[in-house]
């Protein structure tokens, strides 16, 4: 099972981001998909949640902000990110569950103010 992030970088504040996450070795489909961050010193948190028909919740701090989506005939999970942060620095994670829960191994976002 493989979950490779992609997309992450060094943006101004204001900013747009758009992370990929491609899946294999799953049945993507089947799989609840989300994002979660961890900032310097900080415990990882999720950030936003697709489910298996595409409904999805995001974290107060980023409503309005980022959105998340999956395309199941890519087998791949996005989250666009704009109007970015300091405070949205971290490294990004992709994880699915359903079974058995898999992450990948991260992708690094740092805003600039």
């Amino acid at each position: 099972v493989q979950l490779q992030a992609s997309g992450g970088g060094l943006v101004q504040a204001g900013g747009s981001l758009r992370l990929s996450c491609a899946a294999s070795g799953i049945k993507f489909s089947v799989y609840t998909m989300a994002w979660y961050r961890q900032a310097p010193e900080k415990q990882r948190e999720l950030v936003a949640v697709i489910a298996t028909g595409g409904s999805t919740n995001v974290v107060d701090s980023v409503k309005g902000r980022f959105t998340i989506s999956r395309d199941n005939a890519k087998n791949t999970l996005y989250l666009q990110m704009n109007s970015l942060k300091p405070e949205d620095t971290a490294i990004y994670y992709c994880n699915a569950r359903f079974i058995a829960t898999y992450w990948g191994q991260g992708t690094l976002v740092t805003v600039s103010s």
